[in-house]
């Protein structure tokens, strides 16, 4: 998996988890709506200071929207 597909399904996971629509998280982060659906696509790979605007959009760590399925299995395991 890449990093632009980890981001992309992360974000739509937790943004879908969170029930907030893309212009909201849009809103949020200060970018714009087609920015979020083209990563939510894996069109586009964030810098890391928009990576850490989404992340704090959403309410969670920004290595969380990184982390591919394996390590977020892991994740979730060591915490139990």
């Amino acid at each position: 998996m890449t990093l632009e597909q980890a981001v992309a399904q992360n974000l739509r996971a937790v943004r879908m988890q969170r029930k907030l629509s893309q212009e909201r998280v849009a809103q949020k982060a200060g970018i714009s709506v087609s920015y979020v659906s083209m990563l939510e696509r894996g069109e586009r790979s964030p810098p890391l200071e928009t990576l850490e605007c989404i992340a704090k959009a959403l309410g969670v760590p920004p290595l969380s929207l990184l982390e591919g399925p394996s390590r977020q299995k892991l994740s979730r395991a060591a915490r139990g």
